[in-house]
């Protein structure tokens, strides 16, 4: 399986994508301003990191979000992904509410306690996927009467999913995403392999402001507060669980054991084998 991508718009506007790969590494979605999205996964498994979710997505569970950053991040379940991952999207624009409705998403307040949420694909919106590949694949049967009829139908129901009060209430809060605390991001993402680079647009700042925050927050600097709890929290596993070294090194969130090994033995004056046997 190569990289595909095929894609439907509406008024110079991607509404519909789907795309299919082999594999990806840790790929930043990044943050589009009044732009709300939702994501089939119909082969493969996708792992969802926002600055407070993890989530886990499969042909049987979507997502829905609003516009910030977050990654996507390849499945630890390698045999899941063997015959390749591919994933059908929606973008929703409130200019496009406006149209399809005329429904102006800034008369409402009404907000949501979740930036991305999971979804179950029911009945119903494995049809709509469906009927949504269908067009996609065959691009010579689409036009702007049929786009807005499947985006109505789509709107539709995932307002009637979520229980709602209103059209306009739920489509007004996706273009309303809630800040998260910089300490919970930090907390939440504490033992994932990210980068600084990486926090920093989790947390929305640039790498420079991120550091100064971060040090204003937990008074050292993000490499050494970050690589002190990883060892700290190996520590732990290796006196309470029996798992391999390498896969604690991993739990933490240290990309090579090496690389941990090498790290734990400055931190504690001796190499994670014989701190477990004393």
């Amino acid at each position: 399986m190569e990289f595909e991508e095929k894609v439907i718009t509406y008024k110079d506007r991607i509404v519909f994508i789907k795309l299919s790969m082999p594999f990806f590494n840790r790929t930043l979605k990044n943050y589009v301003e009044e732009e709300a999205c939702f994501m089939f996964v119909n082969k493969g498994e996708v792992n969802v990191r926002t600055p407070e979710d993890y989530l886990k997505l499969n042909k049987d569970t979507a997502m829905v979000a609003k516009c910030l950053n977050y990654f996507f991040e390849p499945s630890e379940n390698k045999e899941s992904c063997k015959d390749g991952i591919e994933s059908v999207g929606i973008f929703l624009y409130p200019s496009l509410v406006k149209d399809l409705f005329d429904l102006d998403v800034a008369t409402s307040n009404y907000k949501v306690g979740y930036n991305v949420k999971q979804v179950q694909v029911d009945l119903m919106l494995h049809n709509f996927r469906q009927s949504i590949e269908i067009l996609l694949e065959n691009p010579e049967l689409v036009d702007e009467g049929i786009i807005k009829t499947k985006l109505k139908e789509f709107i539709q129901l995932l307002v009637k999913s979520q229980n709602a009060p209103s059209q306009l209430d739920f489509l007004a809060a996706l273009f309303k995403p809630n800040e998260t605390a910089f300490k919970k991001v930090i907390q939440q993402n504490m033992y994932a392999n990210l980068t600084v680079k990486e926090l920093a647009l989790l947390t929305h700042l640039s790498e420079s402001s991120f550091k100064r925050k971060f040090k204003e927050v937990f008074e050292e600097s993000p490499k050494k507060y970050l690589t002190r709890k990883k060892l700290e929290r190996a520590a732990e596993l290796l006196k309470s669980s029996k798992n391999r070294i390498s896969e604690i090194a991993y739990d933490v969130g240290f990309e090579s054991t090496a690389t941990f090994n090498r790290n734990f033995q400055s931190h504690f004056g001796k190499s994670p084998s014989d701190y477990r046997l004393n």
